[in-house]
């Protein structure tokens, strides 16, 4: 059972049975609205996900990944859910503050 906890969207919670699953794609079929300007190609950085805890259930950086480390635009604590799989277990991430959309309910 894979599972994501969003903390700052009121700790909202995705269940799948599934065994490895990209994290946009979760996110997505649950209806939630998440920013990806590119996509999900991994051309940018707007479908960012910051990862409080659980980053070990990951998937290893994409080379895109490495690209965005490499110039300062995800951090080690970042990842973008384009190109992360959710391998086993759960994590718990946040929407970054620029990516937030303005029709959403945030909490803290």
């Amino acid at each position: 059972m894979l599972k994501i906890i969003i903390e700052n969207l009121n700790h909202r919670e995705i269940k799948s049975p599934d065994k490895v699953r990209k994290v946009i794609d979760l996110i997505h079929e649950n209806h939630i609205d998440w920013m990806h300007s590119c996509g999900k190609k991994g051309r940018c950085t707007t479908c960012k996900i910051i990862v409080e805890e659980g980053m070990e259930n990951l998937s290893a950086l994409t080379d895109r990944e490495e690209f965005f480390r490499k110039n300062n635009r995800l951090k080690s604590f970042e990842r973008l859910s384009c190109q992360a799989n959710l391998l086993k277990g759960e994590i718990s991430v946040k929407v970054a503050e620029e990516n937030k959309f303005p029709h959403m309910d945030y909490s803290e």
